[in-house]
């Protein structure tokens, strides 16, 4: 289970690697469609649409392979010269709140998502449904609850890391 956890964490960051080049080649497309108007080409309706969706989901989809990977932020001008034990309690304990932090973020995105569908709001220019992105996001919020929970579980021993991984990574958190 753990390893299914963990490849669908790397499955999602690839996912989300794919977006961003789209989004990447979309906002080529865009930009070089206004530079040519004279010529009858023009920008891609709703670009900005697009892009701040898509960039949405695309984090979503890398948070939880990003969390595995130990990629998070550390302030390590005080961290790095914490006895051992130290380090564990806190690392256990911002875990401990981020799985919370995610259990929340994933129950109010699936609460907007509803609440955009009820309502059926749309973007502007394409008039497309609100509601997707959220659901697109969701998707990711999910994968990254499940990367909490399985990485907590193998903190509190319950649980052990896939075959293949990195052993001096998996001793670092």
């Amino acid at each position: 289970m753990i390893a299914w956890v963990f490849r669908l964490a790397k499955w999602s960051a690839i996912m989300g690697g794919i977006l961003l080049v789209l989004l990447t080649l979309m906002i080529v497309a865009s930009v070089s469609g206004r530079a040519l108007i004279d010529v009858g080409l023009g920008p891609v309706p709703g670009d900005f649409e697009l892009v701040e969706i898509g960039t949405a989901v695309a984090v979503f989809f890398f948070l939880p392979w990003t969390y595995l990977r130990g990629g998070h932020a550390t302030v390590d001008i005080l961290y790095s010269h914490l006895p051992r034990w130290a380090k564990h309690a806190v690392v256990t304990l911002s875990d401990l709140l981020m799985l919370a932090l995610w259990l929340v973020l994933t129950w109010r995105l699936w609460e907007g998502m509803l609440e955009k569908r009820m309502y059926m709001e749309s973007t502007f220019i394409l008039q497309m449904p609100v509601w997707w992105a959220y659901a697109l996001c969701l998707v990711g919020a999910v994968i990254g609850c499940l990367a909490y929970i399985a990485k907590n579980l193998i903190m509190f021993g319950l649980a052990s890391y896939p075959a293949g991984w990195p052993v001096e990574e998996a001793k670092e958190h």
